[in-house]
């Protein structure tokens, strides 16, 4: 479907609307009406963009402010941010292969982490054999924090089966995680915790729940400060200046739309029951369905949802979407649809 404006609580296809429960706006910034008042403004002050090395001569100083914000919030001792997420993702693992052999990944790993010569974490449902000897050696391991397809945060109950032989550099992704989960948006990777962790580093895009171009690497100082060096973030364009300057001003905002996905959540899920195709958290704004039918019958209700083929995955995905721009009647409309099926 070739849609002429960008979508937020509804749609229009071929001049009809639509209620739309699809994307990844968790949040609705990128339709919210303040939010986008605030980049106009952003960008009258910053640009439309800045597209000189962030190791220039010449430094914007909204890079520091984000950077710090985003440190703080993810609770790391330093960030930096970068073009898009892919783009974090590939800086961090061509640095880690310079220096670590081995990386090994968990099942259905996002590919802006996956190393092409990364081993699986699993064999047959349990560890990797080589993760159980006592050889010493340092390995990365790489994970989302919420898989694809998933709508609870990983375990990382893992790690404690892990030989104490072990140095791990752990790198987790947070892009679907990072607005919506943890104590104010901030994220499960503060709450990873184990005796075998040598370094963790987390990356992510920041164009789903926040709505920003962009992506950031949040690590110790010694590792930003090292990727800061490194040729390819060096000669690549960097986060659009405009859009950290307004996800900076914007933290009230964004804290406003976090409780009101929150109480969208509690609304929906409120005496809705759901059957075996479905798979849902009830503090996580994704539902997942594995039905055939699914799309079409909605549709049939005027009702959008995402649907399409996911990498790693064989059947259609079949994804519906809450954000903080729906209203109760909307989901009214969704409960009923879905408890038809």
């Amino acid at each position: 479907m070739i849609v002429e404006r960008f979508p937020d609580r509804t749609i229009f296809i071929e001049e009809k609307e639509y209620l739309y429960f699809g994307g990844t706006a968790y949040l609705g910034l990128p339709t919210h009406v303040d939010f986008k008042n605030t980049l106009i403004k952003s960008i009258a002050k910053w640009g439309t963009f800045y597209g000189s090395s962030r190791n220039s001569n010449i430094k914007l100083s909204v890079f520091d402010k984000a950077e710090q914000l985003f440190a703080t919030q993810i609770g790391t001792e330093k960030s930096l941010t970068t073009s898009s997420g892919t783009l974090a993702g590939k800086l961090v693992l061509e640095y880690l292969s310079k220096t670590v052999p081995t990386f090994y990944h968990y099942p259905k790993t996002h590919p802006a982490i996956l190393h092409d010569k990364s081993l699986p974490l699993f064999e047959n449902g349990a560890l990797h054999k080589n993760l159980l000897n006592n050889t010493k050696e340092d390995i990365v391991i790489t994970v989302d924090a919420v898989l694809a397809l998933e709508v609870e945060p990983t375990s990382f109950d893992f790690l404690n089966d892990i030989s104490p032989k072990k140095h791990i550099t752990l790198l987790v992704d947070e892009s679907h995680s990072l607005g919506v989960l943890g104590q104010q948006g901030d994220g499960v990777f503060k709450t990873i915790r184990n005796k075998n962790l040598k370094r963790k580093i987390m990356i992510a895009s920041l164009g789903k729940a926040l709505g920003l171009s962009g992506g950031v690497i949040a690590a110790d100082e010694n590792f930003i400060n090292a990727i800061k060096n490194e040729v390819l973030f060096v000669s690549s364009s960097c986060a659009n200046a405009a859009y950290l300057e307004s996800y900076v001003v914007s933290q009230n905002l964004i804290e406003s739309q976090q409780e009101k996905l929150k109480a969208n959540l509690r609304f929906l899920f409120k005496d809705l029951n759901l059957g075996d195709a479905f798979k849902f958290n009830e503090n996580y704004p994704v539902i997942y369905c594995n039905s055939n039918t699914i799309y079409d019958a909605l549709f049939e209700n005027s009702i959008i949802i995402s649907h399409f083929k996911y990498p790693n995955y064989k059947e259609d995905m079949n994804r519906i979407v809450i954000t903080a721009n729906h209203t109760e009647t909307d989901l009214t409309r969704l409960k009923k649809a879905l408890v038809s099926l």
